[in-house]
């Protein structure tokens, strides 16, 4: 190979370049401020189905999870947190726009629009 040098040196400097946007964000320590959304938490209702952390996390799982129990099992009470297990009567309770809350966030993550409003009807009629 009579050019090792010229392409060895031009794959490190496309390394580099390709790297560069992480490694600014780890060595300067910067973040993305997560969006703060308003819930309008009803009246009585002190406690989530879980953990903020675990439902920025892993809802689309456990709405996942709720509808084959619900659907496939007939089962209609979450055995860990003791909620009913129902997009419109438990999570549209805080989360009560979905324009405003679930769409919003989703758009800010850069993730895919929930498909929840193909089969449900949006009580506040938001979608």
């Amino acid at each position: 190979m009579y050019d090792a040098g010229k392409v060895i040196a031009g794959l490190l400097i496309a390394l580099v370049l390709f790297t560069l946007p992480v490694l600014y964000h780890v060595v300067s320590g910067e973040s993305v401020a997560i969006e703060k959304l308003e819930l309008g938490v009803p009246e009585g209702v002190t406690e989530c189905v879980r953990s903020a952390d675990f439902m920025r996390r892993e809802h689309m799982h456990l709405l996942v999870d709720w509808r084959d129990a619900v659907v496939r099992e007939g089962k209609r009470i979450d055995e860990e947190s003791g909620f009913r297990m129902s997009l419109t009567a438990t999570c549209l309770g805080c989360h009560q726009k979905s324009q405003e809350f679930c769409f919003r966030c989703h758009e800010f993550s850069g993730v895919k629009t929930p498909y929840c409003w193909e089969c449900h009807v949006d009580p506040t009629g938001s979608q």
